[in-house]
């Protein structure tokens, strides 16, 4: 009988005498802190989303014919048309043989060529300075004087960014020290945007969860503060506050009592203040009005001006602009340590500089048309007619959502999302839990697969106990909202009938 003959295998190369197998980086060994990262607006059930797309490509029957994703604030990608005059200045910078094109009007080329002359051989394409192009923060600065009534603004204390994301993940690093019971404390409002406990796992600090009224509102109350804090102090030591003003998810607008209080607090508990504040123009209902965090804390004096430390973040994703892909943003810095600072500004130059092109974007939001030049008229136009058809959609949203019983939807004061409680039978709950699921996330699937609507499920921005919700996007055109509004209305009336 022949041996067959034996299979020569590879050697594998000794670290310190032990055999090395499998792979340098698994589960096991990868980063605990990212392993602990959750996003739950582009999590599992927008995957799942994705999935269904290319089954309808592919031709699989489904009970709709087409994938409505409102669980992202995506302006464009909802429909929403570009700025003109945006998108001009732009292709302007962007292929400057333009300049020479009459079809455009001259405050644009004007614009364009400014900012030209700012960057590195005239080109979009060369790097910026690291904290941005100058001319484009001392816009930004004198924006902020604008708003803010003429409370003086430094560009040197603005730096432009990736977003405003990036800026609130590079403010979040430089406070996270300590380890144990030293370990930073930050504390966010719940329901929360998910990079703020996605960065806090990340960076190893700890998250301090303070609540919102839903049943007025989704306010904030500095008791509640006092609560999560005193709390948190027994395992960590608390050194920040975020608060998200216009609110997202929860669509709220916080008062400028509340923001006087939230001050007051941070002061008084040697706080660092975040101050989101990315949907400043993003305010449709009566009597609600945007009061920047900036412009309360000097109203209140010196006593606070002078001592609170804080940094304000904008965007240019949101408001009326919408241009997410862009990546435009800043931050402002007050009362920051001259020696923390540059090493603020150190971190930030790691990175080189944010996406040039989403510079000359920001300087064109904080220092638009003005009423003497060409495209002033035409870009009001624009401006309004967005902002007043977001303002008719969340109070459709409100008033239809309020009609089904097992729905209740509070006002959408601003942002771009609502945030809607849902009652759940008993026996979804359940079947919810059998599934592994969270049973507001197991609503959101089936609500996916039998309408075609993609939301996010409340459990993914935090909620009280017992308490579910989703979250939704009023950036739909008007039409296609009322249709997702109507299909989620449907299957809510189904779906407690068939948990009943």
């Amino acid at each position: 009988m022949a041996l067959k003959p034996q299979r020569k295998t590879m050697s594998q190369p000794a670290v310190n005498g032990v055999s090395c197998v499998g792979k340098v980086l698994t589960l096991d060994n990868m980063n605990p802190n990212v392993r602990k990262v959750e996003y739950a607006v582009r999590g599992p059930i927008v995957q799942r989303a994705m999935q269904i797309e290319r089954e309808l490509k592919q031709g699989v029957k489904k009970p709709f014919t087409e994938v409505i994703k409102a669980n992202i604030g995506d302006a464009h990608a909802m429909g929403q048309k570009p700025i003109t005059f945006f998108r001009q200045v732009l292709a302007l910078c962007s292929y400057p043989e333009l300049l020479e094109d009459n079809n455009f009007p001259e405050d644009a080329k004007k614009r364009a060529q400014r900012i030209l002359d700012s960057c590195g051989g005239h080109s979009i394409g060369a790097y910026s300075t690291s904290q941005g192009i100058e001319c484009v923060r001392q816009d930004v600065a004198r924006y902020i004087e604008r708003r803010d009534g003429g409370i003086p603004s430094n560009p040197d204390n603005i730096y432009l960014s990736t977003g405003a994301s990036d800026a609130i993940v590079t403010i979040l690093k430089l406070l996270t020290c300590g380890e144990g019971h030293t370990r930073t404390g930050v504390m966010i409002p719940i329901p929360q945007y998910p990079l703020y406990s996605a960065t806090v796992a990340d960076q190893g600090a700890v998250q301090i969860s303070y609540y919102l009224d839903e049943d007025r509102c989704w306010s904030l109350d500095v008791q509640e503060l006092r609560r999560a804090l005193d709390a948190a102090k027994q395992h960590c030591n608390p050194r920040v506050l975020c608060i998200i003003n216009p609110g997202n998810p929860t669509g709220q607008v916080q008062s400028r009592q509340c923001i006087e209080d939230v001050i007051r607090f941070a002061k008084e508990e040697h706080l660092f203040l975040m101050a989101d504040e990315v949907y400043q123009d993003n305010v449709y209902a009566e009597g609600s009005k945007f009061h920047s965090f900036k412009k309360v804390l000097f109203d209140m004096g010196p006593e606070y001006s002078s001592t609170v430390e804080m940094a304000s973040f904008h965007s240019t994703s949101k408001c009326y602009m919408g241009e997410c892909g862009f990546r435009g943003g800043y931050m402002e810095v007050i009362n920051m340590d001259p020696e923390v600072k540059a090493q603020l500004t150190k971190l930030v130059s790691v990175r080189l500089c944010p996406p040039v092109p989403g510079q000359a974007l920001l300087d064109l939001v904080v220092n638009p048309p003005q009423p003497d030049e060409p495209s002033y008229t035409s870009f009001m136009k624009e401006r309004t007619d967005v902002l007043a058809a977001l303002a008719e959609k969340a109070r459709l949203t409100e008033e239809i959502f309020n009609t089904v019983p097992g729905i209740t939807c509070n006002p959408v004061q601003g942002a771009m999302y609502t945030f809607p409680r849902i009652t759940l039978p008993q026996k979804a709950i359940i079947k919810a839990k059998e599934e592994g699921q969270e049973p507001d996330m197991f609503y959101c699937m089936r609500l996916l697969e039998e309408k075609g609507i993609c939301l996010v499920p409340g459990s993914g921005f935090g909620q009280k106990e017992g308490t579910f919700h989703f979250r939704m996007t009023i950036l739909p055109p008007t039409d296609k909202l009322k249709i997702v509004l109507e299909r989620i209305c449907e299957f809510h009336q189904w779906f407690t009938q068939e948990f009943s």
